[in-house]
């Protein structure tokens, strides 16, 4: 009918709205985190273990150091195109022609992925130094990122791709939490983590603005993620210079 409005088809509310639903989770949170960690946190922490034999000098030195700002540097870059991408997956999908709810599962999915990552990382831990392992996931997460870019369907593909970015960006999670360990010990962890810290989580709660702000100037989604896999590229690229120096074989 002429002047009728047109309403798009869109999966409706039928339980709860968006408002009811993070009420409900939010409850679902706080019932499995507080009892969590009013009973299960309470154990004594260890002694910190002394620094490794190649660090001298305190934590203003090693956060003076080129090495320490060049990985502060290179997480940052990853944390940006990790939280960009996981926010542009939906509408990276729907731009391709899937549905809201097929956009979702394969978002849902990614994070089972993510949980399932990070059951992998001690494996990983054992077998590879701390500088290749840092270099293999960032530049595994911009391959992941560059396939999202490049690959149309089908849509099982698409799904695929997202679980393998979710345990990729599952084992990044657990690589920033043990990157001052790994390279300096344990003696000034909490001061170096959170300099470590700051800007990368600076970076992915801006990630999801900037990427929407960029897509539409790059001509579209896959434009975008084409775009951040060479972010991630170069942030690869830094974390070879984040060795520190030391007499023995890095571990």
């Amino acid at each position: 009918m002429r002047g009728a409005k047109t309403v798009e088809a869109r999966p409706p509310a039928t339980h709860l709205s968006w408002r009811a639903t993070y009420a409900v989770l939010a409850l679902v949170l706080a019932a499995v985190t507080i009892p969590a960690h009013a009973f299960a946190l309470n154990a004594p922490w260890p002694k910190a273990t002394p620094a490794p034999a190649h660090v001298t000098g305190g934590a203003d030195h090693v956060a003076r150091s080129r090495q320490f700002w060049m990985l502060a540097a290179a997480l940052t870059l990853s944390s940006f195109t990790v939280y960009a991408v996981v926010v542009a997956l939906v509408p990276l999908l729907l731009e391709r022609g899937f549905t809201t709810t097929e956009a979702a599962w394969a978002l849902g999915l990614g994070g089972a992925g993510q949980t399932l990552g990070r059951t992998l990382y001690a494996t990983l831990a054992r077998r590879t130094a701390v500088t290749a392992r840092t270099v293999a996931l960032i530049a595994l997460g911009g391959l992941t990122t560059a396939a999202l870019a490049s690959v149309p369907g089908p849509y099982g593909l698409l799904v695929a791709l997202s679980v393998t970015a979710g345990m990729i960006r599952g084992n990044l999670t657990l690589l920033q939490a043990t990157a001052i360990s790994d390279r300096w010990g344990t003696t000034h962890y909490g001061r170096l983590s959170g300099l470590l810290a700051a800007p990368a989580t600076a970076a992915s709660a801006l990630a999801p603005f900037a990427g929407a702000a960029l897509a539409t100037p790059l001509g579209g989604y896959p434009h975008l993620f084409a775009l951040l896999a060479l972010v991630s590229a170069l942030a690869a690229l830094v974390v070879v210079g984040t060795r520190p120096r030391r007499t023995g074989p890095e571990r």
